[in-house]
């Protein structure tokens, strides 16, 4: 969120700090991030988005929230994602932009 533009760090302003929850990357997540990569889903340009979704997914979020529509909030992507996931053995994750999850 450090790079966020300011009117999407305001809607995370607006969570209260009792329902957000902070995880980390691990070994891992960096052992399935660097899958995603060997298999193609992204290059190891984007490493860091690659690594967004491998924490999500071995801490079992319940979705992952992003504004990146191109490597992240991309249904083909998400399908490539999950595929990975299923493969080795993790669940799959709900990946969604902030308009499916925030109400008005």
């Amino acid at each position: 969120m450090e790079d966020a533009p300011s009117e999407v760090k305001s809607i995370l302003e607006q969570i209260p700090e009792n329902h957000r929850e902070y995880l980390f990357l691990n070994e891992e997540a960096k052992i399935l991030a660097e899958r995603y990569i060997k298999e193609k889903i992204v290059s190891s340009k984007y490493l860091l988005d690659a690594q967004y979704i491998a924490i999500a997914t071995i801490n079992k979020a319940d979705v992952l929230v992003s504004w990146n529509f191109k490597h992240i909030v991309n249904l083909r992507r998400i399908h490539l994602y999950n595929s990975i996931n299923l493969k080795y053995g993790y669940p799959l994750i709900e990946i969604r932009s902030p308009r499916e999850v925030i109400n008005d």
